[in-house]
């Protein structure tokens, strides 16, 4: 019999074709590291223990406000081999910027640059960041996977669960599948 490999974030979830990921809003997103490596850390007694990578990603996911103007950082945790996080944009003012023709086809804009301010470019940035110190410092092995997971937050108290679910996260490290010691049940 064939092993199934577990993992919820193996498809990067559906973006909405016509939604401004700049636009105001609350994003839960998730990242991972390729092939799920712990380069981040790992969880001891329910603990997160971070690396020196680890160290990185959590001072460059703290600072991405100071990059992004109108964005704020919510509740987060830097994982052995993956991070967790809830972007806010909010901007005084929320105007949709895409023109028509961008509206047209998902297809129409597959290799244009970011749309800065989006939540593409926040993801892009800071995972060319931590690669970048990566690089610099030794650490050529790390990569992360190509995709990431996003989660609109809608206004219907979520936004608690979600918090909870990534502040608990190290505690459920050994059920998690993330886990490397779980990606093959």
């Amino acid at each position: 019999m064939k092993p199934k490999f577990k993992n919820k974030y193996r498809v990067e979830s559906a973006r909405l074709p016509n939604r401004d990921y700049a636009a105001n809003g609350l994003y839960f997103v998730t990242m991972c590291t390729r092939d799920r490596t712990c380069f981040f850390g790992d969880v001891i007694a329910g603990k997160i223990h971070l690396s020196n990578i680890g160290q990185i990603a959590q001072q460059y996911w703290a600072e991405i406000p100071s990059h992004f103007e109108h964005t704020y950082i919510d509740t987060y945790i830097i994982m052995p081999n993956h991070v967790h996080g809830i972007i806010v944009i909010d901007r005084p003012y929320n105007v949709e910027t895409r023109n028509f023709a961008s509206l047209q086809s998902d297809e129409s804009n597959k290799f244009a640059p970011l749309k800065p301010g989006s939540l593409q470019a926040i993801i892009h940035a800071y995972k060319s960041a931590v690669t970048r110190w990566c690089r610099k410092n030794g650490e050529d092995n790390f990569a992360w996977q190509s995709r990431f997971y996003e989660h609109i937050i809608r206004a219907d108290g979520s936004v608690d669960r979600i918090r909870e679910y990534i502040i608990n996260n190290p505690a459920k490290w050994e059920d998690d599948n993330d886990n490397p010691a779980n990606l093959w049940m």
